[in-house]
């Protein structure tokens, strides 16, 4: 490993492993590009390109100008020329402003040229809520780009996750929107050891964060670490929760999730996004499909409001998905 992770680190926070994921690729494929607001001499608003320009140069890691439209459209262009491209979003709430160029250009590129042109691209940047951010910081808008067929969608909850996603998405030659929740940049508790040598994380295999018998809850991000808290109050009354951690979302593992209510006859979807359209109806949907004789109770979803963030943090975390939230649609199917 590079000089990213000093000598010696037992663990890494999940931020230090997506820079060194990023740090690794640039290395080991000379013609990849990262462009984005301040991802050079700042080093990104949360530093995880800090020393990327430092070590590869300003043609390679590009400071672009505040135009998310510019940037996505500039990674469409370099990578339809075979070169990979990272693009970051400050934050993923202004992935709107390049919305067109993402699922009118990028996600039917291959389509539109009978397969002729690939796009090597990823753009990537933080999500997610609880920090009090407001509308405009605390967007999991992930629902918009799982509906663009062409895309992978992809949202990891640890940092060994992240690193080997990245690493993956990094060598797709898929166009993909890497969700980092940014509550768990720096999460002290989930910290870990990066596996040596050239560790990916393969697309659409889904993890299994927790064991369990009597329920299945299906989430991914930061919602895996409030399902765990849920199981662990659950557990108190005799009620034993599997979390089934997605970790991506297109393409999804609908085997591991069909396999696991065969075990637990029971099934909650949970997504910090807001419920009408998000992705917990997705897996409802394809449950009632694929898994409907081995329910015991109706299966369930539990998300944000359909409203906007609030910046006060009262209001915020009214609206937003909590653990006793989930305890409590645990409860109802267990108790069905």
């Amino acid at each position: 490993m590079s000089a990213v992770i000093a000598e010696g680190t037992q663990t890494v926070n999940m931020l230090t492993a997506i820079k060194q994921a990023l740090f690794e690729e640039m290395e080991r494929e000379p013609g990849m590009v990262c462009i984005g607001e301040d991802i050079g001499i700042l080093g990104g608003a949360f530093g995880v390109t800090e020393g990327l320009q430092d070590r590869f140069g300003a043609e390679r890691v590009i400071d672009a100008p505040i135009s998310e439209a510019l940037i996505v459209g500039a990674a469409v262009g370099m990578s339809m020329r075979g070169r990979p491209v990272m693009a970051e979003m400050q934050f993923i709430d202004f992935i709107s402003c390049g919305f067109d160029q993402i699922v009118n250009n990028a996600a039917t590129m291959h389509y539109r040229t009978a397969g002729k042109v690939s796009l090597p691209m990823v753009i990537r940047g933080p999500s997610g809520g609880y920090g009090g951010g407001g509308p405009y910081h605390s967007q999991q808008n992930e629902a918009w780009f799982a509906h663009s067929p062409g895309l992978r969608v992809v949202c990891p909850s640890t940092p060994s996750d992240a690193y080997g996603l990245l690493k993956t998405c990094l060598r797709d030659n898929n166009p993909c929107i890497f969700y980092e929740v940014k509550e768990l940049y720096r999460k002290r508790e989930i910290e870990e050891q990066i596996p040596g040598g050239d560790y990916t994380v393969p697309l659409g295999k889904a993890r299994i964060a927790r064991e369990g018998s009597d329920l299945t809850f299906v989430t991914y991000g930061n919602m895996v670490y409030f399902c765990l808290e849920a199981a662990v109050k659950l557990a108190e009354e005799g009620i034993e929760a599997e979390i089934i951690d997605l970790r991506s979302l297109v393409p999804l593992d609908d085997e591991a999730i069909l396999n696991s209510i065969k075990k637990t006859n029971r099934v909650i979807a949970v997504n910090e996004a807001p419920m009408t359209c998000g992705f917990a109806g997705e897996i409802l949907a394809r449950v009632n499909e694929y898994a409907f004789e081995y329910l015991d109770a109706p299966p369930a979803r539990v998300t944000r409001t359909d409203t906007p963030v609030p910046w006060v943090k009262p209001l915020e975390l009214a609206v937003l998905p909590s653990v006793d939230d989930i305890y409590e649609a645990a409860k109802r199917a267990v108790n069905y």
